[in-house]
């Protein structure tokens, strides 16, 4: 639960908001101590909230040709791993392809990943988000499609085939 949800919320005992208001602090706690670690190897670019109201720490590893862009949840201390990450390609001074996006799924995290990656094609003037739907794909590729339609892509399909295409034109 969200700190503006649980102030507002008529539906939670005392007992119940002593004990999310502890997990919050237990969080923002370790968010610190996540933030110092991560810090020393990777660029910080954001904290943000699942839909589920955990704590995350964005942050990125990039050069010129290609970046990830991770997330790192604050309910766990940071150990080197990340638990959602987004590779990316500059495949030229107009397009990011998206290689691939790994982690658990159902989280929130991937969409997370986007927005920052957005924002990071934004700040770069780059004009499209490209990406593949491949073979590997297809047993998940309802909640794909779903996903990068969510995030204003069109997505186009070839079934026989079993390959396709994303893009992203902006938000327009």
């Amino acid at each position: 639960m969200s700190f503006p949800r649980l102030l507002q919320s008529d539906y939670v005992d005392h007992e119940e908001r002593q004990a999310e208001l502890e997990n919050m602090e237990f969080q923002v706690f370790r968010m610190r101590e996540n933030m110092k670690e991560i810090s020393k190897k990777y660029d910080i670019v954001g904290i943000d909230q699942t839909k589920q109201d955990h704590w995350v720490i964005v942050f990125k590893d990039a050069n010129e040709d290609q970046a990830q862009i991770m997330v790192n949840d604050c309910k766990r201390p940071f150990k080197g791993h990340w638990d959602s990450c987004m590779q990316v390609e500059f495949k030229d001074e107009r397009t990011v392809h998206i290689a691939d996006i790994k982690g658990h799924e159902d989280q929130g995290y991937g969409s997370i990943l986007m927005n920052y990656l957005k924002d990071l094609v934004r700040d770069y003037n780059f004009q499209y988000i490209t990406g593949d739907l491949v073979e590997r794909d297809w047993d998940h590729l309802n909640r794909l499609t779903y996903f990068y339609e969510k995030h204003n892509f069109e997505v186009d399909v070839d079934n026989d085939a079993q390959k396709g295409e994303i893009i992203w034109y902006g938000d327009l």
